[in-house]
C-alpha cells in the first residue's frame, strides 16, 4: 500500500489541472485499492514564512553555526513541514500557469522545503545532491495558451520545465508530466484539450 500526495495549487474552482490530476488518481486507487491519497491544497495550507529567524535558521544550518531559541522554532516547523512531505511514497502535482511560472504559493511550499541536509545536500566533491529517492511524482500543468513542445512558444514556459527541474533537485527520478492545453480558447478547443490531458492520465495510471 503506497502513500500519495496530492500537492493541489489551484484555488478555482473546475481547475483543469486539479481535474486531470483527479483523473489520474481515480484510475490509480481503481487499480491500486489498498492505496491512500491525501490533498494539500497550498492555497489553504499554513505554511511557515520564509523570513527573519526561519530565513537566519537555514543560513545557520548552512554555515554549520547553533540556532538560537527563536531560530530553532522556527526551523522546526519548517522540518516538520518537510517530514510530512517526504512521508509519503509518491506524488501528484496539479498547477495552472500563472504569468509563465507557478502560483505564488506553490512556490512557497516549495521554498519552505527545499532546505540543505533535509531534501538536499551539498559536498565539495559531489556538489549538490538530492536526498528524497526512489518516489514517482506526476506533473499537472494547465495553461491558457498552447506552451507545449513543438508549439513555438514553449520558451516561454517557466512552468513545468521549472517543477520538473526541482524534483530532480530533490533527487527524484522517475518524472511525469501532463499539459492540459490550451485552456483558454473557443469551449471545443478547451473541452478537447481537456479530454486529451485525461486520456493520458488515465494512460499513466494504467
Amino acid at each position: 500500500m503506497a502513500k500519495i500526495l496530492h500537492i493541489k495549487a489551484s484555488p478555482r474552482a473546475g481547475s483543469l489541472s486539479t481535474l486531470a490530476a483527479e483523473a489520474y488518481l481515480a484510475a490509480h486507487l481503481a487499480k491500486h485499492p489498498g492505496d491512500t491519497v491525501e490533498t494539500l491544497d497550498v492555497f489553504a495550507a499554513e505554511l511557515p514564512a520564509f523570513d527573519g529567524a526561519t530565513l537566519d535558521a537555514k543560513y545557520a544550518v548552512m554555515s554549520g553555526q547553533s540556532h538560537s531559541p527563536e531560530q530553532a522554532a522556527a526551523w522546526g516547523a519548517v522540518v516538520e513541514t518537510i517530514e510530512h512531505f517526504k512521508s509519503f511514497d509518491a506524488f501528484v502535482v496539479s498547477a495552472p500557469m500563472w504569468n509563465f511560472g507557478v502560483p505564488y504559493a506553490l512556490k512557497h511550499y516549495l521554498d519552505v522545503i527545499a532546505q540543505p541536509g533535509q531534501t538536499f545536500g551539498w559536498t565539495p566533491e559531489k556538489g549538490y545532491f538530492g536526498l528524497v529517492l526512489g518516489k514517482p511524482v506526476t506533473l499537472f500543468s494547465a495553461s491558457g495558451g498552447d506552451y507545449r513542445p513543438g508549439s513555438g512558444a514553449e520558451a516561454v514556459d517557466f512552468t513545468t520545465p521549472y517543477l520538473e527541474w526541482i524534483f530532480k533537485f530533490f533527487g527524484f527520478t522517475d518524472i511525469r508530466t501532463v499539459r492540459v492545453a490550451p485552456t483558454a480558447a473557443a469551449p471545443e478547443v478547451v473541452e478537447a484539450a481537456k479530454e486529451a490531458a485525461t486520456k493520458e492520465a488515465r494512460a499513466l495510471a494504467a
